[in-house]
């Protein structure tokens, strides 16, 4: 029987990519070396929390978010996903919770490159 809680996120010391799942079949995977700027704002018990990438920026909605963005600021989080609403309850109060995660493309990313790809 597996004991441990549910986590949104996860971290690796030697973390290179940061792997986000939007939904179970649906992921993006960013190099880290690419990660611009964390920015964290607090709305009442919400915080939104926007993590910009040269390519994608993410918009993650959620509560505790701080332990998430001190992660990305050390270039160790390696893992973000959003959890069905049933294991929120197995979550500790003081663990992040992450509602939402909303991801968007650069409009600078140069779209000839992956057509040429395809």
């Amino acid at each position: 029987m597996n004991t441990k809680t549910p986590e949104c996120y996860t971290t690796d010391t030697q973390a290179r990519c940061l792997r986000v799942e939007m939904t179970a079949t649906r992921l993006l995977v960013l190099p880290l070396d690419q990660f611009v700027f964390a920015e964290l704002d607090s709305d009442g018990k919400e915080q939104k929390l926007r993590l910009v990438f040269a390519t994608h920026e993410i918009l993650v909605s959620g509560h505790v978010l701080r332990r998430i963005e001190t992660a990305i600021c050390r270039l160790e989080l390696s893992g973000l996903m959003k959890l069905a609403e049933k294991y929120h309850a197995l979550i500790a109060e003081n663990q992040p919770r992450i509602r939402e995660i909303v991801i968007t493309e650069s409009k600078s990313v140069d779209h000839r490159s992956q057509t040429a790809l395809n």
